[in-house]
């Protein structure tokens, strides 16, 4: 079909190709958003195993199709076969590699769509590419040029998902640590974080909930350790979903650049996200309610290394950006008195 158009006799059927990462995932969502409002889209998602059950909480996608990156040759059959299906009118890869557009290629449709970032020669897989290359704008952005594409009307960016409610009983404000991420060159120093978070204790008297991977565990007992009483550290303890309950009931959330970042922006929560080697033009929280602090006199950032590349290698970036500005930005967005920084 040259259009998928709405009002068919049957509703249009989707595939969307997002394999990862975390961030990346939520970053789609307007897109699908959009699908679904506008053509009445039946959406299925192909992810990566770890992803699968947080894609089945987007309100949405109606199916998910597991991709077997452990084992792929020896799943391969069983994958293709689950993939083929169904036949669809649309294919839709958002993540524009070669192995997402391999999984395109697989899937039963004759227009496939890639993105305007392709690489790693993905493009052969496709028959159209949506949109032009410009990546001075927000990942979420990109992704809604697969609506345009498809002359859509985009309108308000929404993130539709459901999660299981929790009904905390802490204190207010509640606000939520997440002091790591995959880089380490992204992370702010333990000791801001301590002080930051003292903080926010004594001017709000703020309840802090710290999240994690388990192999972020130290640091945050670290941080749980330094800032006292009134701390619950949920680090390591958390599936995906389970993060995604807790989040959604915090008042604000503290972080550095990663993924459950992109997931409290996608929750509408408040977001203060502190940024050192990455560009927020790009990968920052999305969303009029959040804030990115970073420091903008050094020539250095942003750098985008895994290693900090100065000859202190001191990660200045991030050294300088002080927890009195933190904790002052932090009750700004609460709304709530505290001492300015001196």
């Amino acid at each position: 079909m040259d259009k998928v158009q709405a009002g068919e006799a049957r509703s249009p059927r989707i595939l969307l190709v997002k394999l990862s990462s975390l961030g990346d995932l939520f970053h789609a969502l307007p897109l699908v958003r959009v699908l679904k409002r506008e053509l009445g889209a039946r959406i299925d998602w192909v992810t990566q195993a770890p992803y699968a059950d947080l894609v089945r909480c987007f309100d949405d996608v109606d199916d998910v199709i597991v991709f077997p990156r452990k084992s792929f040759l020896r799943s391969l059959r069983s994958f293709r076969s689950r993939l083929r299906q169904e036949e669809y009118d649309l294919v839709l890869d958002l993540q524009g590699l070669l192995k997402s557009a391999f999984v395109a290629g697989l899937a039963r449709s004759r227009r496939k769509l890639g993105p305007s970032y392709c690489r790693e020669g993905s493009h052969i897989f496709y028959g159209e590419i949506a949109g032009e290359l410009n990546k001075e704008r927000h990942a979420v952005e990109e992704g809604l040029d697969f609506a345009r594409h498809l002359d859509l009307s985009v309108g308000e960016p929404e993130f539709p998902m459901s999660f299981p409610s929790l009904n905390l009983s802490e204190g207010r404000p509640r606000i939520a640590l997440i002091p790591c991420s995959r880089w380490e060159t992204k992370n702010w120093p333990v000791a801001h974080f301590v002080d930051a978070g003292k903080m926010l204790r004594r001017e709000l008297g703020a309840t802090l909930f710290l999240f994690g991977a388990p192999e972020d565990g130290e640091i945050c007992r670290q941080i749980a350790a330094g800032c006292g009483d009134g701390v619950v550290d949920q680090c390591g303890k958390t599936s995906l979903i389970e993060m995604g309950s807790w989040l959604s009931e915090m008042d604000l959330v503290i972080t550095v650049d990663s993924g459950p970042m992109h997931m409290a922006a996608a929750l509408q929560k408040p977001v203060l996200a502190i940024f050192g080697p990455t560009d927020p033009v790009r990968t920052g929280p999305f969303g009029d309610r959040c804030e990115v602090l970073y420091v903008d006199y050094l020539s250095c950032r942003p750098c985008f290394s895994r290693s900090c590349l100065r000859d202190e290698r001191d990660v200045a970036c991030l050294k300088m950006l002080s927890p009195e500005r933190v904790a002052a930005t932090a009750a700004g967005m609460l709304e709530m008195p505290q001492t300015p920084p001196s």
